[in-house]
């Protein structure tokens, strides 16, 4: 069996073993990573070998962290992803590029319509209609989107929104609300098949899933790393977050929205942003926990996200796809059920 697992961040980190009556054997470990001393290598191998398979992380990491003798560094990995990369070769988790990906970068939507195309286009991939894709976001109009368990009242100011000019949606993931100004923010969606994930927990499924961000936006220059749970940082302030939605059919939605631009004032007219969610942000302004890419990049929107579509094609052999006549349509058909719908809208009022 053969597990691999990229740390978000860091190093890669390889494993091949075998099961014997319950147990793993023949364990070895490899990757990319910094170990000292030599040696430790062995003792990590020796720890692992003999665990029961159905081990899990934390099992796995705290053997390991046992094995290792005193003084030993682990640079660009630790303990608990070498025990992630065990889970993902028990269950034979595939990589990034056993997938034939598609990335789709099509013309402007509504809100609406983008959330709806979210919904159907990951029940595709899930039922094998439709490859693995990376899809970018353009809409034609201003939004607040907020998360699929948000109340409404508590999270956006009626008037602050109608003053300017926001409509207010529900997306089907959870998380906080995104205010969606017209070409002020990079937001994708990615729509994988569960097996991609499988031996992550639900929280380190996020780092994994954005890693590449990381990447493309360390090109352009930015020190980008990824605060849990669902956080893309820099040593300025936040960029953005992520969210996910797991289908029953084994479709996994995770998409993420980047600030490009953004007006402090804005936000906090038309965001309900109270002192109690800020106050384990270590700031009491708002608009000063984003740092948008504009100003630490100088860059065009439109080439930021050409460096994060050229990342995602260097590194999973990608190729550019379209959104069907028939997806387009099961959307419109979502957005009128659904989505434009007062009962989904204020289903937590």
């Amino acid at each position: 069996m053969h597990g691999e697992y990229k740390v978000p961040g860091g190093k890669l980190v390889v494993v091949d073993l075998e099961e014997r009556e319950g147990r793993i054997a023949d364990f070895r470990l490899a990757g990319d990573f910094f170990l000292e001393p030599d040696d430790a290598l062995a003792d990590i191998d020796a720890a692992v070998n003999g665990l029961p398979v159905e081990a899990d992380v934390a099992t796995i990491a705290a053997a390991v962290r046992s094995a290792l003798p005193e003084g030993a560094q682990l640079l660009g990995f630790t303990p608990e992803a070498v025990g992630t990369a065990v889970r993902r070769a028990l269950v034979t988790a595939p990589g990034w590029r056993d997938f034939d990906w598609e990335i789709v970068h099509e013309k402007p939507v509504s809100p609406r319509m983008n959330l709806a195309l979210d919904e159907v286009l990951t029940g595709r991939v899930g039922d094998g209609r439709r490859r693995p894709t990376l899809r970018v976001w353009e809409w034609d109009e201003n939004a607040v989107v907020i998360g699929s368990f948000q109340s409404l009242r508590n999270e956006v100011d009626p008037d602050g929104a109608a003053a300017h000019g926001y409509d207010v949606v529900r997306r089907i993931s959870g998380g906080g609300a995104m205010l969606m100004g017209a070409n002020s923010i990079v937001t994708y969606s990615l729509y994988v098949p569960a097996s991609l994930v499988a031996g992550l927990t639900f929280a380190d499924s996020y780092a994994f899933l954005d890693d590449w961000v990381l990447q493309a936006l360390r090109a352009l220059g930015i020190e980008a790393t990824y605060q849990p749970l669902n956080d893309i940082a820099s040593p300025q302030g936040k960029i953005g977050g992520a969210a996910q939605k797991r289908l029953a059919n084994g479709g996994v939605l995770h998409h993420a929205t980047l600030s490009y631009d953004m007006d402090g004032n804005v936000m906090t007219e038309v965001l309900r942003i109270g002192r109690e969610k800020l106050s384990d942000k270590g700031t009491t302004s708002a608009a000063k926990r984003v740092d948008p890419l504009r100003r630490q990049t100088g860059l065009p929107r439109e080439a930021i996200i050409a460096k994060l579509e050229e990342t995602f094609t260097n590194l999973y052999g990608a190729v550019p796809g379209h959104i069907t006549d028939d997806e387009y349509a099961e959307a419109e058909a979502l957005v009128e059920s659904k989505f434009a719908t007062d009962s989904w809208l204020r289903r937590v009022p």
